[in-house]
């Protein structure tokens, strides 16, 4: 099975390649096509954790990473490997509090694009995060017009709750373009932050 993942940005190459693996036949490999090294071994990492083998090979300006059955020394697999850190999952219990429309410092437009891949990886995740919390400039992320709707419809379907601080959608007049889940007050964001058993803040 070929899929082509090339001019995909990470971490859809994983993710792809994920969702095609339980689709394979006995003895068959997965052949993924990825046009940059970051790719290619994030999806080496990813074989060698599921114990599968991972053999690389380049053509012309991309590469075919196929994933076959077993391990082998192309994708080792040690316990102790760190995950690609784009895929890595979350635990049952994490509330994710986002209070930015940006991912990092530097560049706003490279922010911009991480801040929409991290809630697609989000939106792939086997365990998806129980709780959303978007506040100040992560606001804006919720409301009609934004490019993540997508992915927290996904989110929200799988049954995470998604919740929008009322303060700043009416600091920010925005209070009326709420697209996706619940306006909250910060007594109930407090409530939440101080009360999770997994917390990971933006």
């Amino acid at each position: 099975m070929i899929v082509d993942a090339r001019g995909k940005p990470c971490p859809q190459p994983v993710v792809l390649a994920l969702h095609a693996l339980p689709k394979l036949n006995a003895g068959e490999e997965l052949d993924v096509l990825v046009d940059n090294e970051a790719a290619v071994e994030n999806l080496r990492r990813m074989a060698g954790q599921k114990g599968r083998s991972a053999t690389v090979t380049q053509e012309d300006n991309f590469w075919h990473v196929q994933i076959g059955e077993g391990s082998s020394a192309a994708a080792p697999a040690p316990q102790t490997q760190e995950a690609p850190s784009c895929c890595a999952p979350m635990g049952s219990a994490a509330v994710v509090a986002i209070g930015t429309d940006v991912m990092g410092r530097g560049s706003e437009e490279l922010g911009r694009a991480l801040i929409k891949s991290f809630l697609y990886a989000l939106a792939q995740l086997e365990v998806p995060p129980v709780t959303l919390l978007f506040f100040n400039g992560g606001a804006k992320l919720t409301v009609e017009g934004s490019q993540s709707l997508e992915d927290l419809r996904t989110l929200e379907e799988a049954g995470t709750e998604i919740l929008t601080c009322g303060t700043c959608l009416d600091y920010y007049g925005l209070k009326d373009k709420l697209a996706i889940g619940s306006v909250t007050n910060m007594y109930r964001i407090a409530e939440i932050l101080t009360t999770a058993d997994r917390l990971v803040t933006l």
